[in-house]
C-alpha cells in the first residue's frame, strides 16, 4: 500500500491527557494527518474493529457503556459482532469527518462538541474518550506500515487531544443543560399576574 508520509512535524503544544486546551495543529501536522488518512481509509472497517477490541482488552470497564457487548468476553466473538463493526465504523466516520474539517475549525469544534453532548446520554464518562487514542494508533499501524513515524503519532495525538477536549466540553454542557432542565421542571410555573 506504500503511502508517502512526511517525516517532520512539530510536537503538539500540549501532551497531558487531562488538559482540555484546544491544540493548534501546525500546517505540517494537518498535512501528515490528511496524507495518512488516505491510507487508513482503505481498511477503515478493520481499523474500527481492531480499535474497539483493543479498547475493551485494555480498558474492560469501557465495555459497560455498550449494552450489546457487556456479556461478550470472547475476543473472537467481538471481532465478528455486527454491532461492534457498526460502532467501529461510526467512530472511524467521525474521525474521517474530523480530518475533512481540519481547515474549518468552527465546523470541527461543533462536530466534536456535539458528539460529546451525545455521549452524556450514553453514560460514556469523559475519561473514556482519551482511551480511544492509543488504540486508534495501534489499529492504524498495519495500514501505514513504516509510515507511522513519531511525528505522525504526535500529529494524531494533538488532534485527538483537541477532539476529546471538545467532547468533554460538550459532555459537561449537556450535563449542565439536563440538570437545569430537571430543576426547571420541578419549580411550579407561575403566572406573571401572581407576582
Amino acid at each position: 500500500m506504500g503511502c508517502p508520509i512526511s517525516a517532520s512535524a512539530q510536537k503538539p503544544a500540549a501532551d497531558t491527557l487531562e488538559e482540555i486546551a484546544l491544540v493548534n495543529l501546525t500546517d505540517k501536522q494537518r498535512e501528515l494527518i490528511m496524507d495518512s488518512w488516505k491510507c487508513i481509509q482503505q481498511d477503515i472497517t478493520r481499523a474500527g474493529i481492531i480499535l474497539f477490541v483493543r479498547l475493551f482488552e485494555s480498558h474492560p470497564e469501557c465495555k459497560e457503556v455498550f449494552f450489546e457487548f457487556r456479556g461478550v468476553d470472547d475476543v473472537e466473538m467481538l471481532r465478528v459482532n455486527k454491532e461492534l463493526r457498526a460502532h467501529g465504523l461510526r467512530v472511524m466516520s467521525f474521525i474521517e469527518k474530523s480530518v475533512a474539517r481540519l481547515h474549518e475549525p468552527e465546523r470541527l469544534e461543533k462536530l466534536a462538541f456535539d458528539l460529546g453532548r451525545k455521549h452524556y446520554n450514553y453514560n460514556a464518562i469523559p475519561k473514556y474518550f482519551m482511551y480511544v487514542m492509543p488504540e486508534f494508533l495501534r489499529a492504524i499501524g498495519p495500514s501505514l506500515k513504516d509510515g507511522l513515524t513519531p511525528e505522525l503519532e504526535d500529529a494524531w495525538k494533538a488532534l485527538f487531544q483537541y477532539l476529546t477536549g471538545m467532547m468533554r466540553q460538550g459532555f459537561h454542557e449537556e450535563a449542565r443543560r439536563q440538570r437545569h432542565a430537571t430543576v426547571s421542571s420541578t419549580v411550579p410555573d407561575r403566572n406573571l399576574k401572581d407576582i
